[in-house]
């Protein structure tokens, strides 16, 4: 997950205001029951501690999604009395909750927003292609192309004499094809959609795949369906969420094989609270691996102001010179370091089949070197 987008809530200090909310259920009474979601939020942050500004400001957020069909939820991040942040989420929280804390609570946000591939579907045929854009808010019209109408079809004869036509006919299929190709890779080109999902015949969706630019060729899935056919959104959810695992299951490959030291002694992987604290205020995490609700992202650490302001102990960041002090989750707050140094994180427990002891404790990075 890239995190660039978090970058508003870690310009101004805290306490935060962090609130998930589930907007999945729709029905007659659902303006209501979430007018009440809205007053129970702002009053659990209320007995927390958290300004009368703020409270309400969170108050008056939840009840503008009164009548949303959004499917999912909502997560949102306020202080002194205004709402900074309020990304939509890709999948259902568990349950609503609020929570009051020297830092954003933005952990839950890798499982519960952060991996949403978006997905153009080509639903391709021997005359062009309709584009579907797909993702956890739903589908969008991405257009498409019509090739050439004529001729498309081959004739049963084996006389010599067709053997023109039947060449002028594959022409016209390799055309179409290559037009296919140039109008998904432009579609691509201004989404910056994560999947490709080809639907059709098989020899159609060949044609087109060949045809792509290399660099999008590891983005391809095909779909078996005949012409006319749709994929039901099933299938796509599960298209996404197999892309999802298999990244997951990439990521995490890549940090075992970088725990073993290098010819130098030097590993390219840690884990463990300590380790992890050292590496962010060295701005040396290049990309952060979490296991949410493992037993170290719950673990307390001590932040000042400043990202690189880290320490296991209170009394290290006296050491460094930090004279205020709050504590926190280490979760969040290696996030808040990742945020800074530009390094995206990712929920390792998206993984298939991943151990739960991977990695160590719950928490691990992959670093990069000065």
């Amino acid at each position: 997950m890239e995190l660039a987008f978090l970058h508003p809530l870690y310009e101004r200090p805290g306490p935060w205001a962090s609130v998930y909310v589930d907007t999945s259920r729709h029905t007659e009474h659902t303006p209501q029951e979430r007018r009440l979601t809205a007053q129970a939020m702002a009053q659990e942050l209320a007995d927390q501690g958290a300004d009368e500004a703020t409270c309400q400001a969170v108050r008056r957020a939840l009840e503008e999604l009164r009548h949303s069909t959004e499917p999912h939820g909502r997560a949102l991040f306020a202080r002194d009395g205004e709402v900074v942040l309020d990304p939509p989420l890709a999948r259902s929280p568990q349950r609503d909750w609020a929570q009051w804390a020297p830092l954003p609570r933005v952990a839950p946000l890798l499982e519960l927003a952060g991996e949403d591939p978006v997905c153009i579907v080509a639903y391709v045929d021997r005359r062009g292609a309709d584009f579907e854009l797909r993702s956890a808010l739903g589908r969008d019209d991405a257009g498409g192309v019509t090739g050439r109408q004529w001729p498309l079809h081959r004739t049963g004869s084996v006389d010599w004499s067709e053997r023109h036509f039947q060449l002028r006919v594959e022409n016209t299929w390799e055309h179409n094809a290559a037009e296919i190709a140039d109008a998904l890779a432009v579609c691509h080109e201004e989404t910056g959609a994560d999947l490709l999902i080809l639907v059709g015949d098989d020899r159609e969706r060949r044609a087109v795949r060949e045809r792509l630019p290399q660099r999008l060729h590891d983005l391809v899935v095909e779909a078996s369906r005949g012409a006319g056919s749709r994929l039901l959104d099933e299938d796509v959810e599960r298209i996404r969420a197999e892309h999802v695992g298999d990244r997951a299951a990439a990521e995490l490959e890549r940090f075992l094989a970088a725990r073993s030291p290098d010819d130098e002694g030097r590993a390219a992987a840690v884990e463990g609270v300590p380790a992890l604290v050292e590496a962010a205020r060295e701005h040396r995490i290049d990309e952060l691996l979490i296991r949410p609700d493992s037993a170290d992202a719950h673990r307390e650490v001590w932040i000042g102001e400043d990202p690189d302001q880290l320490a296991v102990r209170r009394t290290d960041l006296k050491v460094l010179g930090e004279q205020n002090s709050w504590s926190a989750r280490a979760d969040d707050a290696l996030i808040r370091s990742a945020v800074a140094t530009d390094a995206p994180a990712l929920s390792v427990s998206l993984a298939p089949g991943v151990r739960d002891d991977t990695p160590v404790g719950g928490l691990g990075a992959l670093l990069r070197w000065k």
